[in-house]
């Protein structure tokens, strides 16, 4: 028998809410009252964030929410029939059965196995009959026994016989991976995939004692009275996130599809409990390929010169045979997109559905997350050489320092002086990257490995010209734009192979570059003067009011475009900082302390304030949030803002503009871009700096309490026969 279920975790003919969110709760309390689960709140949580992704009912009237979590202890499937049904977003309409798979984080590979196997049972609609019709929660747990392999066949079912002739199992015998030829009874009503068992699924063997498409493309052609073409061949990838249901789900409605169809269609399942890759044999004989997945395919160039469609994967489960219709039609066009032997099609093939406003937005953010490991590196390097050697001496004479003294041959510079040089110089250095740094990884978002060079060229000629940052951001879209753009002709084989590493860095690299030298880097550059000399002239209250728009930038989308372009426009002034003009360490520091902000207030709020007004999920966050703030990473108080926005980010945001303005207010200088509370010494200005970022957390976890106090109350859910009651938070 497995441990999967029980009958203590099947509800028959239950009225569980009429939302996706009230069943998933109480499915969630099920598992906990059996002992199989931490606590409900962590699990439901887990659950709901991945039912937010993409939604998980199936046609045929199914559900299947499914996560993983470290909230659960023991693998766990509760099936639920529900009355009435709940919409899981099933194109045909509600669910009314709906499997709730949860797993723990650390899963073994037969539970998880034993999970995906029960997945593509749910595919079969004979097992969903017999779920629909049983009329015990034991005769539900022998179901799902029985398709799982661990109990016999039903007595009126027929045995399954020899290798050769049905199930998971025989095509697992003999190695092959094909369907068998009928599949017996008991294999349908179970609800056994046939499909081989490593997770790879064939369709159309022709194999002696099989039938599919072969069979098919012949019974046809006895009809028509024509000779038998062969079946068309395709391959096809599937992959979620989790890699437990809707991997398997999609194989198996494409698989069954194909059959149905006639084509040999062959599926690699990328999923938890492993991937067996697609014989090369079989992607050399493929003409096209389907890619149904959420993530990126695993080593996606063994598919070089296929054409493919790429989707989501729930559209395989949800349209398999428009899917194959798609990828015929695409094998037979000669301009169809096809897989490259470099994957610079990969970025295409995720982002081809998305607003081009969304794609910029998410390379610009690509670009700064590649630059600030250089930002990183460059200003702890120089803050260190800082508090080793004087640091006005330092920064003026470091050229002239390394020019005239070595380490075995000093004169008269000393031991600190010349290795305070060696540092700053180097970090000077890593520190002059920052804008190609941007400008070649936001081309490389936009347009994958052909723009990194172009890009990185764009920033070289931002810094020459002065633009900053500002212009790094402009060249590194111009050459991305122009590289992606350059990539989508169809051109011949010979000339393709010169695109990426010659053609395109060639032209996109004088496109950006020109149109800087020629056009726009000039407005920039005289923009970017003017707004140093601005800031180098602010004191007082002006002063004070630019610290209050930092601190609001960097509280107001937590990591987000507004948090980077604040700390962007502060590190690219950095290098500017002189001893009569610390300004820039000035704008540094209060970018740092508000961005430190929003995690502490929120891990006060969650762990010390108000700790019954945030999940079990929330408050083991809250204590991680400890850490993140301390170490100046904003995203730490992403879980919270994307349960709570309308709260939390309000609360951040009121605690950042303090922050920011009191750091102003105090001339707090920092000479390091990045470090958080572990940078304390070279900050000038400590006890205000600390006391600023203090009294920024303590109004951000208050506020964010009230708010919670205010805005919440606790009720009961309503009582379902056969689940422990329990409370959950409910928006007023």
């Amino acid at each position: 028998m497995s441990d999967l279920i029980n009958t203590g975790l099947v509800l028959l003919d239950r009225d569980l809410g009429g939302s996706t969110d009230s069943v998933i709760r109480a499915l969630a309390a099920t598992v906990h009252a059996e002992g199989r689960a931490k606590d409900t709140d962590s699990l439901a949580a887990d659950a709901l964030a991945r039912e937010a992704k993409n939604a998980t009912g199936i046609p045929g009237g199914i559900g299947i929410p499914h996560c993983r979590s470290e909230a659960v202890t023991q693998a766990t499937l509760v099936m639920a029939r529900l009355a009435p049904a709940v919409d899981f977003g099933a194109k045909d309409g509600p669910a009314d059965i709906v499997f709730f798979i949860a797993a723990p984080a650390g899963a073994d590979q037969e539970h998880l196995k034993l999970l995906s196997k029960l997945a593509r049972s749910l595919m079969k609609k004979p097992f969903v009959a017999s779920l629909r019709a049983a009329q015990s929660p034991q005769e539900v747990v022998d179901i799902v026994d029985r398709a799982l392999g661990l109990a016999p066949p039903a007595d009126d079912a027929a045995p399954a016989t020899a290798a050769g002739t049905s199930g998971e199992g025989a095509a697992a015998a003999q190695g092959t991976g094909a369907p068998a030829a009928a599949g017996s009874t008991a294999a349908a009503a179970a609800g056994t995939p046939a499909t081989g068992a490593a997770g790879t699924s064939a369709v159309g063997s022709n194999a002696a004692g099989t039938s599919g498409a072969g069979t098919s493309a012949a019974g046809t052609a006895a009809e028509t009275g024509t000779a038998p073409a062969g079946p068309r061949h395709i391959v096809a990838v599937t992959a979620c996130p989790t890699g437990i249901a809707h991997t398997y789900m999609a194989a198996d409605a494409l698989s069954n599809t194909a059959e149905e169809m006639g084509v040999d269609l062959q599926v690699e399942t990328q999923g938890s409990s492993g991937a067996t890759r697609l014989d090369p044999q079989v992607i050399a004989q493929a003409e096209a390929v389907i890619f149904a997945t959420d993530v990126d395919v695993r080593e996606r160039t063994r598919f070089a010169g296929l054409p493919y469609i790429a989707s989501a994967v729930k559209r395989g489960i949800d349209e398999p045979r428009e899917m194959i219709e798609e990828a015929l039609a695409a094998a037979d066009d000669p301009r169809a997109p096809k897989v490259t032997g470099d994957g610079s099609d990969a970025a295409a093939a995720v982002t081809g559905s998305e607003g081009w406003g969304s794609r910029i937005r998410k390379a610009v953010m690509t670009g700064v997350s590649y630059m600030i490991p250089f930002v990183a590196a460059g200003g702890l390097l120089m803050a260190i050489a800082f508090m080793i050697a004087d640091p006005v001496l330092v920064a003026q004479q470091a050229d002239d320092i390394l020019g005239t003294a070595t380490l075995g041959n000093l004169g008269d510079v000393s031991l600190s002086m010349y290795l305070g040089a060696v540092l700053f110089k180097i970090g000077n250095l890593a520190i002059s990257l920052l804008v190609p740094a941007l400008a070649g990884y936001i081309a490389y978002g936009l347009a994958d490995r052909p723009g990194i060079a172009p890009g990185f060229a764009a920033g070289l000629v931002a810094n020459f010209m002065g633009a900053g940052f500002i212009g790094g951001i402009v060249g590194g879209l111009l050459a991305g734009l122009c590289a992606y753009w350059l990539t989508l002709p169809k051109l011949p084989r010979w000339l393709g192979s010169l695109m990426p590493v010659v053609i395109i860095p060639l032209l996109a690299s004088l496109f950006a570059g020109g149109l800087l030298f020629l056009v726009i880097g000039g407005p920039i550059a005289m923009f970017m003067t003017w707004l140093t000399s601005v800031l180098a002239g602010m004191s007082g209250a002006s002063a004070v009011t630019l610290g209050a728009v930092l601190g609001l930038m960097m509280c107001s989308d937590l990591g987000g475009p507004i948090n980077k372009v604040a700390y962007s426009f502060a590190v690219a002034g950095l290098g500017a900082a002189t001893a009569t003009n610390t300004a820039p360490q000035e704008i540094m520091a209060t970018v740092i302390a508000s961005g430190m902000v929003p995690p502490l207030g929120l891990a006060l709020a969650s762990t010390v304030l108000g700790r019954r007004y945030f999940t079990a999920a929330e408050r083991e966050n809250g204590k991680t949030s400890w850490l993140l703030g301390a170490s100046f990473i904003s995203e730490g108080a992403i879980p919270f803002a994307a349960a709570d926005p309308l709260r939390v980010i309000p609360a951040s945001m009121l605690g950042g503009v303090v922050t920011g303005a009191m750091t102003m207010a105090f001339g707090v200088t920092s000479a390091a871009p990045h470090g958080g509370i572990w940078i304390l010494p070279v900050i000038d200005g400590r006890l205000a700096f600390v006391a600023s970022i203090l009294v920024g957390t303590v109004i951000t976890g208050v506020v964010v309490t009230v708010l919670k106090r205010f805005g919440h109350v606790e009720k009961s859910v309503g009582e379902v026969p056969g689940v422990p009651q329990t409370k959950q938070t409910v928006e007023v």
